[in-house]
């Protein structure tokens, strides 16, 4: 098992191809988990991303492996986040520090794919807020 290991599903209300090509850009990994060093190693189209990581600025030593997975369900896709890192032979990490990690990582992709779910369905909340409470969505 690794050191650290980040697993994380958000459900997106967009078709996986939509999806898909946010993830496949480049410039959007960088502001979504800035310090990972992420290579791809394998583009899986609408199933998503898979990523070497080499280095994470600021942590000597952590290396691994990234991934998004893209799994349709019902009228959208699931987003499913793994990050698994171990420290080079011979390091160790502290308990805190992989719980700091972990929870660093974690926040940002909660972060970055809640923003683009909101993004792609900016009327969902208030769909769903209207059917839940009747009334809620419309002007007094």
């Amino acid at each position: 098992m690794p050191a650290i290991d980040v697993v994380d599903s958000t459900w997106i209300a967009a078709p996986a191809p939509t999806v898909a090509a946010v993830v496949n850009e480049p410039a959007n990994w960088r502001r979504w988990w800035p310090g990972l060093e992420l290579q791809v190693s394998e583009r899986r189209a609408a199933k998503g991303v898979r990523w070497t990581v080499p280095s994470v600025a600021g942590r000597a030593g952590l290396s691994g492996t990234a991934e998004v997975w893209l799994e349709p369900a019902g009228e959208g896709v699931v987003a499913h986040f793994f990050l698994r890192l171990d420290p080079a032979p011979g390091r160790t990490l502290s308990r805190r520090d992989v719980e700091r990690v972990t929870d660093e990582y974690r926040r940002r992709t909660k972060s970055a794919f809640w923003a683009l779910a909101d993004r792609l369905d900016p009327a969902r909340m208030q769909r769903h807020v209207s059917a839940a409470e009747p009334g809620a969505g419309s002007p007094p």
